[in-house]
């Protein structure tokens, strides 16, 4: 009997190891279905869109020519030398480029002012734990959904149609599309908030609004206030695009140097639009982060 107890447990040690590498065998052999199973629906999808990989490959560097390209003057008499050695040259629009920039930032403001304002009056009616009527709830977020599912250009040449040329299509296209983004971020922030203060205020016999106000954006303004801003970085980016369709701001001109194939120019509002997001990126960074760090602080 003293001999046999080493070996039964000898013989358990061996059963358990033999599971461990069974169970490790079959994780390996999910993981490498799952990686096949992508890798599989990845070529199945460049099959079906028709992607040559050869044609992708044989035009590569073209990618990198254009972008020499845009990095030497063209014309003038600094032709064939690079853009940084002539920046009086190479920015000789400055002026012009700077208010038309001003522009682009102010629509993004604008619109962000106004789409965070619309999901701010939206986002309570989507949480689940707020609004007991799913047929409301359901309205509210299908309208957001929609907001934030068509693409702001759509809504830009839609808005240039109604009002013409100008801002004001960028500013009601922005607005539209932020309204369904932060509509959806903001329910979804409403819905993990602590529920004491509401369930204290409803006992009390406040209304939807009252309760609202009182508990519930005491709880989730900084997160609002974060997520606002981070939108804003994003829409300053997509106003400059908005001037591809001729709805303001600096996308005008960089569409118009890139048709007409004024290279240095390109380089040069590119140059502009990436700085100012940056600069707007790193302000924004830091206002986040003195929100959050309030909002955690006991």
């Amino acid at each position: 009997m003293a001999t046999s107890l080493p070996r039964l447990t000898d013989d358990r040690l061996a059963i358990l190891t033999q599971a461990y590498h069974d169970a490790v065998r079959a994780k390996r052999a999910r993981s490498l279905a799952f990686v096949g199973l992508t890798i599989g629906l990845m070529l199945l999808s460049g099959w079906v869109a028709q992607v040559d990989l050869f044609k992708l490959i044989a035009n590569f560097g073209n990618f990198f020519s254009y972008f020499d390209r845009i990095l030497t003057f063209d014309s003038g008499p600094v032709v064939g030398q690079r853009v940084w050695t002539d920046p009086a040259e190479w920015f000789w629009g400055l002026k012009k480029w700077s208010l038309l920039l001003a522009d682009t930032i102010l629509i993004a403001y604008l619109g962000t002012a106004l789409g965070s304002i619309g999901a701010f009056l939206l986002c309570f009616s989507a949480a689940a734990n707020l609004m007991p009527s799913p047929w409301l709830r359901t309205g509210v977020k299908r309208l957001l959904e929609f907001c934030r599912t068509v693409p702001e250009i759509v809504f830009a040449l839609v808005f240039i149609i109604a009002f013409g040329l100008g801002p004001i299509p960028g500013v009601l296209a922005i607005a539209i599309h932020t309204m369904g983004a932060l509509g959806k971020l903001f329910s979804e922030v409403v819905e993990n908030i602590d529920m004491k203060s509401v369930e204290g205020s409803v006992a009390t016999g406040a209304r939807f609004s009252q309760t609202v106000r009182f508990a519930v954006v005491p709880q989730v303004l900084s997160n609002f206030a974060s997520y606002t801003l981070l939108r804003f970085e994003i829409n300053v980016r997509g106003a400059s695009v908005m001037g591809f369709v001729g709805a303001g701001g600096i996308g005008q001109d960089l569409i118009e140097a890139i048709r007409k194939f004024y290279y240095a120019d390109v380089s040069a509002l590119l140059l502009l639009i990436i700085l100012t997001v940056t600069v707007i990126d790193l302000g924004t960074e830091r206002l986040r982060h003195a929100l959050i760090s309030r909002e955690e602080r006991p």
